[in-house]
């Protein structure tokens, strides 16, 4: 009961703050700025949003197959059906809390193909490790292209507000920060020779041991080239998504790819804060799209309509996989049972 109660918290506290940005959003739009938006959400061309769905899915699908390829160095190869169904079945559970997704997909291979749970573990923080990487390079191209936009959108609403607001304090906050960091890495060495038997201690350890294990285990692929074109295919297929949703409605429709890609990028920082972006990508996505002359109302629509294209998507795939699971699974499952 406990622990129920804990995940129950848990999830409450998370959509608590997408909720939270919804409202930060809305609470400044008149009356007619949300009509607007319910209009434009209405009046939406939806073909372009089937076809973001459909690019949506074969991003899932190349995630399967590359994830695939790191189970090869063990010995293991589980089907691909399986595979996409323990991704979907992931991204469902990681709407309700974050990183359940990745327990919830590795005990799946585990109990129908008989992975070992820590084995499975090790390729999803590999692969995690890798999409983090991937992002990064992505941010820093994305800042270097479009500097000048991005540096003056920083300038007036970032860096000039701060230094309003610290004067000249900017050294004693720098002071500050690097005394922080000293500090913190003092409690670290000494919670590493006091507590380094405690049980909680070494959990924490052990994770930062399987994230190495795991960045380790990139360097045992056996298909390195297909490693790396499922991944292009896989962060090409998130952008396409979002390029296509512009088409939707008439005032994103003549966006440049660039500014597809800013959105891509900065929304997904938003999906790392909240489970699922909710509430968060759809404002990121309106603040991003002023850099490109959008107004926010129609930035607004187009976060909405790209988010939740998306995430019913998964629902509705993650729902499918539960169902299809034990059916697909039935003879070898009752195999394992009886043996």
């Amino acid at each position: 009961m406990k622990k129920f109660i804990v995940v129950f918290l848990k999830i409450i506290f998370f959509l608590g703050i997408g909720v939270f940005f919804i409202w930060f959003f809305i609470k400044d739009l008149t009356e007619n700025d949300k009509k607007n938006i319910i209009e434009s959400l209405k009046n939406a061309n939806y073909f372009w949003i089937v076809i973001s769905v459909l690019i949506g899915l074969a991003s899932h699908l190349f995630r399967t197959l590359r994830w695939r390829i790191l189970f090869e160095p063990m010995g293991h190869k589980p089907g691909i059906l399986n595979t996409f169904f323990a991704v979907m079945t992931g991204y469902l559970a990681n709407l309700a809390l974050p990183r359940l997704g990745e327990i919830t997909r590795c005990g799946i291979l585990k109990k129908y193909n008989g992975i070992s749970f820590t084995n499975a573990l090790g390729t999803v923080i590999a692969e995690r490790a890798l999409d983090i990487l991937t992002f990064l390079v992505l941010f820093v191209i994305n800042i270097l292209i479009q500097f000048q936009s991005i540096k003056s959108y920083i300038y007036d609403n970032i860096y000039l507000p701060l230094i309003n607001k610290f004067h000249n304090n900017n050294y004693t906050i720098i002071l500050l920060l690097i005394g922080c960091l000293l500090i913190l890495t003092l409690i670290i060495f000494i919670l590493n020779k006091k507590y380094s038997k405690n049980k909680f201690f070494i959990k924490i350890k052990g994770f930062f041991t399987g994230l190495w294990n795991g960045l380790k285990s990139l360097s045992q692929i056996k298909k390195p080239f297909a490693f790396i074109l499922y991944t292009f295919l896989l962060w090409l297929a998130y952008f396409l998504t979002l390029y296509v949703c512009t088409f939707s409605i008439p005032e994103t429709s003549g966006l440049t790819p660039l500014a597809s890609f800013s959105v891509l990028v900065f929304g997904t920082i938003g999906m790392m804060i909240v489970q699922g972006g909710i509430g968060i990508y759809p404002a990121i996505a309106a603040e991003t799209l002023i850099l490109y002359n959008i107004a926010s109302i129609h930035g607004y629509t187009l976060g909405w309509l790209a988010w939740l294209s998306q995430t019913v998507t998964i629902i509705i795939f993650g729902i499918i996989a539960l169902i299809f699971l034990p059916v697909v699974n039935k003879k070898k499952y009752s195999q394992n049972v009886t043996s």
